[in-house]
């Protein structure tokens, strides 16, 4: 099954508007990745970073006229989820709705499948 025949990762309105913001910044072409790597207390942990080239297996989202990136075995992972972003009193941050974490830590950055 390749990536695009799986369940699209979606991005939420206010993700793209903050994904938006923080890449028009970036030099012209600088994309978001968003991967799932081993860590975190929960056993696996999300990581974002700004990345200027992009994989021929990767998922690529559309935000607000930017582009996410997610490599092929983290869609694994992360099929079904959406990526928001939350700007609480506690902080704002990215957050993954994944709907196939068992558990997540407090901090949201980690899960268990």
């Amino acid at each position: 099954m390749t990536v695009a025949e799986k369940t699209p990762v979606t991005v939420s309105t206010r993700a793209a508007a903050k994904i938006a913001a923080i890449l028009g910044k970036e030099p012209e072409g600088a994309m978001l990745r968003v991967a799932v790597e081993g860590g975190g207390c929960s056993g696996f942990q999300y990581k974002f970073d700004i990345v200027k080239e992009r994989e021929a297996d990767d998922l690529v989202l559309d935000a607000d006229g930017y582009a996410v990136l997610i490599d092929s075995v983290s869609v694994d992972y992360m099929t079904g989820s959406e990526i928001d972003f939350s700007d609480e009193l506690i902080g704002a941050a990215f957050k993954i709705n994944n709907p196939n974490a068992t558990a997540s830590c407090g901090c949201g950055t980690s899960f268990s499948l």
